[in-house]
């Protein structure tokens, strides 16, 4: 596929995620984090696709990623995200919490802080399968239906949600900086007020026939009672977290499990979804209109919305538009992103018009010209 940089890394990659660009730049993302799983030696790594802080895509990259440096990561990597552009934050199949600190001027890693065995049942290790970052808090959760709060400059702990959940918590996302939601491997979406004492969730939506287990979730960037999950069943669920207990739409996405959903941080109307079956799927509204929507009905039978255009604080009458599911005000499309792929995409990031995912097949993807 044009635009496409495969680079073959000798490792299966669990997790990718774009550094972040400041905001006042226009510049695309030009570093990249991967973490690896299932291998004898697992490793953090960041890579260069070498943009040299060029914001047009002629003077852009057109070779391999380049290894900018690496570091051995203890367990399997189950989540990474970048706390601010110089730490990475880790979560470990031991149950540890790693932040990793990016030197540029030496291209190095460093552990710069580690809690080992945050996540941890009675007499043994329980998994860290989820972190979220909002700087300088940190929050993770794990297999022990655990959710832990840290702060990035303080040693301990700063809370501990005990018995959170009595099966496993999958994924972890902010909605906004004392709010969370989580969801868990009986088809339940969570959400927490981390500053209500004891393990009572403020509200709790789930799947309603089934009990099929949610792997992951994210949030759209501008209407934060959007929220969008993904699990076993390949389907793409669009819940309203303001009202209902059940999803607001179900579309048939993967035909194995979704690993990861992603809103594009800036243009909300494009949502990305990668699964086991081997594709990253870009979905989008067909039709540009005054009321931007992913809309119920058309071919997928489905899906979400989002208010783009709305103002930052949302013009309810449009935000209600799409909320209704009014299916003659355009379709929904979907394109894979990956030529031909068998093996699991694990994990994907979009930033800007660049788009990186890791594979199973011990690959790295790159597209740097996402029409979003």
């Amino acid at each position: 596929m044009d635009g496409v940089n495969a680079k073959y890394v000798s490792q299966k990659i669990s997790k990718t995620r774009w550094r972040p660009v400041s905001h006042s730049s226009l510049q695309q993302p030009d570093v990249f984090a991967t973490g690896a799983w299932d291998n004898e030696d697992n490793t953090v790594c960041l890579w260069s696709i070498g943009n040299n802080g060029s914001s047009s895509l002629e003077d852009g990259f057109d070779g391999d990623p380049e290894l900018l440096c690496e570091r051995k990561h203890e367990g399997d990597v189950l989540d990474l995200h970048f706390l601010d552009q110089d730490r990475v934050v880790t979560a470990s199949s031991t149950g540890g919490v790693s932040i990793f600190r990016y030197n540029q001027k030496d291209q190095a890693l460093s552990v710069a802080h580690q809690w080992p065995r945050a996540h941890h049942y009675p007499c043994d290790r329980a998994p860290c399968t989820g972190v979220a970052c909002s700087s300088p808090e940190i929050v993770t959760v794990g297999e022990d239906g655990r959710i832990i709060v840290y702060r990035a400059d303080q040693e301990g702990v700063v809370q501990v949600i005990e018995n959170a959940d009595s099966s496993t918590i999958h994924a972890v996302t902010y909605l906004r900086t004392t709010q969370i939601l989580t969801v868990n491997s009986i088809g339940q979406l969570k959400m927490w007020d981390l500053r209500q004492q004891g393990n009572t969730p403020s509200n709790t939506l789930s799947l309603s026939c089934n009990r099929v287990p949610l792997y992951c979730v994210d949030r759209h960037p501008n209407q934060q009672h959007i929220v969008a999950t993904g699990g076993q069943d390949g389907m793409l669920c669009v819940w309203d977290v303001r009202q209902g207990d059940t999803p607001f739409s179900l579309t048939e996405a993967h035909s194995a499990e979704m690993w990861e959903v992603h809103f594009h941080p800036t243009n909300p109307d494009h949502l990305f979804t990668c699964s086991e079956d081997g594709s990253l799927l870009h979905w989008e509204t067909s039709s540009p209109s005054d009321i931007p929507s992913f809309l119920q009905g058309g071919r997928n039978n489905s899906m979400i919305s989002s208010s783009a255009m709305a103002p930052a604080g949302g013009n309810q009458s449009l935000i209600n538009a799409w909320l209704s599911g009014d299916s003659s005000k355009g379709r929904l499309e979907t394109t894979n992103m990956l030529p031909s792929q068998t093996l699991s995409v694990n994990s994907a990031d979009v930033l800007g018009q660049c788009l990186v995912c890791g594979t199973d097949g011990e690959a790295v993807f790159v597209h740097r010209q996402v029409p979003v």
